[in-house]
């Protein structure tokens, strides 16, 4: 079992296309996924095809991190929307919008360990769990990294978004001590929504490997059919044969992901 952070300073740098369509990559080779979503928003749950009922009402990421006990999150897990044969391998920690309340908790002692308690023994199921954090360096995204055993920083080629990534990684550099969590490191950075033919995105692309040193992934390229996919929150084979080349993209940073956690 590992768990992946996968985080950004900055909104809009395509985190959570990357954790869903890494995790769609992943049970596709096989792999048992959990995907954790961090963010109040709760993209990443309305992407896999999860919704919050209030008729209904489910746990969510809410109570596992209200509660911090050791394993409850176990009790909020859940399957996706998704109807693909290979859909039962991906589990759900959802979100909702008041997940933001759990910031006000941030200086109780302990706090920022709820989330590594609360996922204790229960993700030891899957292969791989994915943290999808917010865009921010507060106290959620401190309980993903204080839980993750690795990071990983999408970088969307333009000046705010490599900011947000270095913030990211310096972040994790100079705190992973305060966060309990001494072993945690920066596996890759992964370039999101690259566009051929700008000039801007072709400089920032070529700052990277400096930024990054051996760090910079296979790139992601901008295309609508992640938005088309994203926003009728669908896998993307089910918009038929134009999404061959991207899903083969994510095909290779599951690949790379799965190489560097078992270097």
């Amino acid at each position: 079992m590992s768990r992946v952070a996968i985080g950004n300073n900055k909104g809009g740098s395509g985190k959570t296309a990357a954790t869903v369509n890494i995790a769609h990559a992943l049970a596709r080779a096989g792999k048992r996924v959990l995907v954790v979503d961090m963010d109040p928003q709760a993209n990443a749950s309305r992407r896999l095809g999860w919704a919050y009922d209030p008729a209904d009402p489910k746990p969510t990421l809410v109570e596992a991190i209200q509660a911090g006990t050791e394993g409850i999150a176990a009790h909020a897990i859940s399957t996706i929307g998704w109807q693909t044969e290979y859909a039962e391998r991906i589990h759900l920690l959802p979100s909702r919008f008041d997940l933001e309340n759990r910031v006000s908790e941030a200086a109780v002692l302990g706090a920022v360990s709820r989330l590594d308690r609360a996922l204790e023994g229960a993700d030891d199921k899957y292969d791989i769990t994915l943290i999808d954090c917010p865009p921010s360096l507060g106290h959620l995204t401190q309980l993903a990294l204080a839980a993750a055993n690795v990071a990983l920083c999408t970088v969307e080629p333009e000046r705010d978004g490599v900011d947000g990534a270095v913030r990211f990684r310096d972040f994790i550099e100079l705190n992973r001590l305060e966060l309990k969590n001494p072993d945690l490191r920066l596996i890759g950075a992964i370039p999101c929504r690259v566009r051929s033919g700008i000039n801007a995105h072709e400089h920032h692309m070529n700052q990277l490997p400096a930024l990054f040193p051996g760090l910079v992934w296979e790139s992601i390229p901008e295309r609508a059919i992640i938005k088309d996919a994203s926003d009728e929150a669908l896998p993307l084979e089910a918009l038929g044969s134009r999404t061959n080349e991207i899903i083969s993209v994510y095909a290779e940073l599951a690949n790379r992901l799965l190489q560097e956690l078992h270097a």
